[in-house]
Parts: structure tokens; sequence; C-alpha cells
């Protein structure tokens, strides 16, 4: 057997250790009872030990090296060759993580993460404080580990986003904040009463949005044959093959955009995970290539089309009679301006478009300033409370909030946010270029209920080629340029200066 056999054998074994860890991860958090954190933090904690040791040992080391001349003169983007290169990338990344952090870490963000909702719920920033701060050395050792020349915020970005730096990160902030200031003051000299949104604060049963979410997520391609939704305190996408991917949403009976948008969001991330080609099972090249791309997938469907005018045209008559009682007589015009009101808001989840990258920016300065020391953990909710005021006029009156809002940190997950805003450009981006390659129908074929053509066209250009171009090459092989912030700030000028008629 060729080396590069032996080492997608192996490799695969890495994949289904891990995809068993994935599985427990995701009952912690849906359904594993309170009392079982402490043997869950152990059992995820033995199996990262495992998986790292596999990763990372030496006969994966030997069948790299001999996997890399066996394919030195082979195409480029010839999968074999593209496997050994993503295999090289991801085992020097963890060869430089001794076993013990790795392990540590894992053990240490599962107990946080019950701490962390028990704080949420309680709006009890204290309790969770010191496990912020056991996460935040063991975050940093992680870095130190990788290693970075400018910022140590760099190594952690490269986790999620391979090959952008920092300094790429606040130029692109740089480029949105102004425009996307100046906008959000327009509207609001606009006054809040020019949309109405009380409809969408009525007695909307939970069942019922339930079964309408089912059936919206079924519409846009979701397979129930490989995947389930669940509820979570924070909606999430886990997928622990192409053919086992889990999506969950949240409720709130007095505001449905909650759940019905937040299954749209991860079934954007799902429809990638569903979407890579079958000849990546168990490979090395399944999954997505980025979180900013794989983000890219699920604010293009919960914004450009979720959010669309021709989406609740097909949509609205059914969410009306499923809702009579706080619908039927709200016209489908003043619906759709209702669920893209845009007014500073508490929660990043819930931010309309245009102020949400203001939430992304928050604690990507946040982020640094922890991990250099600028900041304590003690004095990081009164700082939290200050930025929300600078960039959204708003204090909130609790930490739950406020910096206890976000599941992301208590999975040790510092240096994530940023992908959120790479997402939302670069799904303008792409679904501009769906559009044009479609012949500028997407727009009928969304109101007409079918979302075939969109998914089909995301299947060929992104979700099948799973990991096997970088973010930045599989950007420009797509759209034909890098990522550009220009396209998403005329989309938002456009459509809100629409809506607010401006």
């Amino acid at each position: 057997m060729r080396a590069i056999e032996q080492l997608q054998a192996r490799l695969a074994d890495v994949k289904a250790v891990r995809g068993a860890a994935s599985v427990l991860g995701w009952d912690q958090q849906t359904y594993m009872p309170p009392g079982g954190a402490g043997a869950r933090a152990n059992q995820l904690s033995v199996l990262s030990k495992i998986s790292h040791e596999m990763a990372t040992g030496p006969d994966t080391e030997r069948l790299l090296a001999e996997a890399e001349r066996e394919t030195k003169d082979a195409d480029p983007d010839s999968d074999e060759a593209s496997f050994v290169r993503v295999a090289r990338r991801d085992y020097d990344q963890a060869a430089k993580l001794p076993t013990a952090l790795v392990a540590e870490l894992s053990r240490v963000t599962a107990l946080a993460h019950e701490e962390w909702a028990r704080a949420r719920q309680d709006s009890d920033y204290p309790r969770f404080a010191p496990w912020l701060e056991r996460i935040l050395d063991l975050t940093r050792q992680v870095a130190q580990h990788l290693g970075y020349q400018d910022v140590m915020y760099d190594a952690l970005l490269d986790l999620y986003e391979p090959g952008m730096k920092t300094r790429e990160v606040r130029a692109m902030f740089d480029a949105l904040r102004p425009a996307q200031v100046a906008l959000v003051q327009a509207i609001i000299a606009k006054g809040p009463d020019l949309i109405d949104a009380s409809p969408l604060q009525l007695d909307y049963d939970e069942a019922t949005q339930t079964q309408f979410g089912l059936e919206v997520v079924r519409r846009l391609g979701f397979d129930f044959a490989r995947g389930r939704q669940d509820r979570a305190v924070h909606p999430f996408c886990t997928s622990f093959s192409r053919d086992d991917v889990r999506i969950t949403t949240r409720f709130d009976k007095n505001w449905p955009p909650m759940s019905l948008f937040g299954s749209i969001h991860e079934t954007g991330h799902a429809l990638y995970e569903q979407g890579v080609d079958p000849r990546y099972d168990g490979n090395t090249l399944e999954g997505g290539t980025s979180l900013g791309v794989h983000e890219s997938q699920s604010r293009l469907w919960e914004n450009l089309v979720g959010r669309s005018r021709p989406f609740w045209q097909c949509f609205y008559p059914s969410l009306q009679a499923a809702f009579p009682g706080a619908l039927s007589d709200v016209p489908l015009e003043s619906f759709y301006r209702a669920i893209n009101r845009v007014w500073p808001s508490l929660i990043r989840v819930e931010a309309d478009e245009v102020t949400y990258n203001l939430h992304i920016l928050l604690r990507f300065e946040l982020e640094n300033d922890l991990l250099e020391g600028r900041l304590s953990v003690a004095d990081a909710p009164q700082t939290w409370n200050a930025k929300m005021r600078e960039y959204l006029g708003l204090t909130p009156e609790n930490d739950a909030q406020g910096i206890l809002q976000d599941v992301h940190w208590s999975g040790g997950s510092f240096g994530y946010f940023p992908t959120y805003t790479v997402g939302n450009l670069l799904s303008v981006q792409l679904f501009e270029k769906a559009d044009a390659d479609l012949g500028g129908q997407t727009a009928d074929q969304v109101a007409r209920g079918d979302f075939a053509p969109l998914l089909a066209w995301l299947r060929e250009h992104v979700h099948q080629w799973g990991r096997k171009y970088d973010p930045s090459d599989l950007i420009r092989r797509v759209t034909g340029g890098p990522l550009d912030p220009a396209p998403y700030l005329r989309y938002l000028q456009r459509k809100y200066g629409e809506i607010y008629r401006m």
C-alpha cells in the first residue's frame, strides 16, 4: 500500500475519534443532564488526548513525509496533492501543541460551558470569571506554542481563518466602520416609529414555531435523513460526517425571529457540510475550508435569502395561516420591514444587518486586549459596557445581556468572531456571482420557493470542494477577486435605503 493511502487511513481514524468527541459535545449542549458535566469533561479530555497523539505521532510524521515524496510531481489541484498539503498544514499546527495542553483545554472548556450556562442564566459574571481566567491562560499557551510574528491574536485567528492576519481584520473593520456608523445614524435620525415591529412581539406558540421552522429548513434543502434539529442555549451546527449534521435553535414565544432566523442561519452551515463531495467521506478534505467561508453560507441563507422580500412572498401566507391571531391583519410589506428594522440592540445574534458588524468589532477588540493583558478579566464587563455605549449607544442592564451572552469564550474560541464579518462580506460576493450566473433569476426563483438553482450553484462552486482549496484561493476562484467590503456596503445602502426611503 502506498504511503498516501496509509496516511489517509490513519487520518480517517483520527477523524473518527474526533467525530466521537463531537457527538459528546453536541449531547452536552442539548440533552446531557447537568450532573454529567464532570464525567463528560473527562471523556472529552481523553478523546482529545488520543486523537492528538494519533495525529502527531511518529508514524503519522513518517507517512506524511513519504506521501509528500510520492506526490511531489502531481498536479497541485489533484485530490492527492491537496490532501497532502492540507494534512501537512494540520500536522504542523497540531505537532506544535503538547498533548497535555490539548487535553487540559478540552477538559476545562467542557466544565466551563456548564458554568457559563448557569452564569448566563443568573447573570452572574463572577461565577464564570475564574473559568475565563483559566481558559485565557491556556489559550495564551496555545498561541505561544503555535508561534506568531506580530501579535498573539494572529496564531489564534489562523486556526479559524487560515492565512488571515490581525492587521487584515483591522483593515476590514476600518473600511466598514465609517460607512456602517453613518448608515446607522441616518436610519436612527428617521426615528424609531417609522417601522412598527410590534406584531412580532405578540404570542407565538412554540410548537407552531417549531413546525414552521422545520418546514422552511426542509424547503431550503436540509436533508433530514442526514441530519436533525434540536434546541440549545446558544444555536450551533456541528457535523460528525457529511451524512450526520446537527443543527440547533432556541425559542422566544414573543419574538419568533429568534428561532426562525437562527434555524436558517444554522441550516446554511449544514448545507455546506452536507454538500461536500462524497469522495471525501472520512477524508481530511471533508468539511469547510474556513470559518469565514462557513459563515458566508449561514449569512447568505439567513440574510440575503431569509430576510429578502422574495422569500416572504413565498412563505408569508403560510406564516399568517400558522399565526392568524398575530399576523392576519399585517400586510406582507409591513412584515418585511419589521423583520429588517434597524435599531441598536444588546444581543449579537438578534442584531440587524446594519449594526451586526459593530458587535463583532467590540468582541475583536476585547479579545485582543484580554489576550495581551491590557484588560483584566475582572474589568472586562465594564469595558464591554463602555464599548457598547460607544458603538451602539446602549448599556446592558446585566451581564447576561452583555459579556455573558455568547458561548464562544467558554469553549476557548478566541479568534473566531472576526469570521462572522468575513462571512458577511463574502456572502454578498457569492450571492451576486450566483445571481449573475443564474441569469439574474434568483429573486424570481426564491419567490416561487425554488431554492434548488441557488443551492446547486453553491454546491458546484463552494460546497463540493470541502477543504481542498485554501479560503483565499477558493474566494478568488469563485468570485474572481479577493475578499472585498465594497459589495457588502453597496448591498446595505441599496436594501436599507429602500426600506427607510433614503
